[in-house]
């Protein structure tokens, strides 16, 4: 006990904003993953940090110091996923368009969900592995024990970098599905004027295998540029979860 007793706290504190930060990353926190793994995985990453990492904190000020850590593991955490969260409306998009929201699916990650939202959401999983950014962002977790010790989180300048971080979810799932959608309105123009030429067809027996037949042609033609911007994004997000980190130890 002479040997471990100053390093409970350590332990405790980063085992609070780890278990936070990773609760909410892509893959490691799905709800497929099981629970046992997810905390056996946290404890030994704790474990890991608390001899290196020295959090000096008084009895006193243990609910303030509690309820700062859960800001920045939130933050934190919520950061990681706004690339996939993005990739996902623009999927939810491309499915309304296309007409495939009749045909949903249940998403343990978010509920309601189409298929080719979850398509997406491999796509930009395998991408992000590709890329190794798990890596960046464990690594820009335990810096944020060094430019952000535990208690010390300035919550204004975060906040306001937080509300104009999560701009760009919206941003990129329109470059996402902008070329899908725009394919789509194209065609129903089209067949509004062979519906005006020919009243007696019945249109919507022809516009729903051609909306699908454009909506995954547009979509396959499009994939090449779409995993160098999803790509693009990942280093975004590295940026954004730095610069954030800085604020807030400001």
């Amino acid at each position: 006990m002479e040997i471990i007793g100053p390093y409970i706290t350590n332990f405790i504190f980063i085992l609070l904003r780890a278990g936070i930060v990773m609760s909410l990353l892509p893959f490691f926190g799905s709800k497929n993953v099981p629970a046992q793994f997810k905390i056996g995985a946290v404890a030994a990453f704790a474990l890991v940090l608390t001899p290196v990492i020295h959090i000096p904190v008084e009895s006193a000020d243990i609910p303030l110091v509690v309820l700062r850590e859960l800001i920045m593991g939130i933050t934190l955490g919520l950061l990681a996923r706004f690339v996939f969260l993005a990739v996902d409306v623009a999927g939810q998009v491309i499915g309304n368009a296309m007409g495939l929201s009749l045909a949903t699916v249940f998403n343990p990650e978010i509920g309601q969900s189409t298929e080719l939202a979850q398509t997406y959401g491999v796509i930009t999983m395998l991408i992000f592995l590709s890329m190794d950014a798990h890596h960046d962002l464990i690594a820009l977790f335990v810096k944020s024990y060094e430019w952000v010790p535990a208690g010390s989180i300035s919550i204004r300048n975060v906040a306001a970098e937080v509300i104009s971080a999560t701009g760009l979810i919206f941003i990129m799932a329109v470059k996402i599905s902008a070329p899908v959608v725009i394919a789509m309105l194209i065609s129903s123009l089209l067949l509004g004027f062979l519906y005006k030429a020919a009243p007696q067809m019945n249109i919507f027996f022809i516009g729903y295998p051609v909306y699908l037949f454009v909506g995954f042609m547009v979509m396959l033609m499009s994939m090449p540029v779409m995993i160098p911007v999803i790509g693009n994004y990942f280093s975004v997000m590295k940026d954004e979860m730095a610069k954030i980190i800085a604020l807030a130890g400001g």
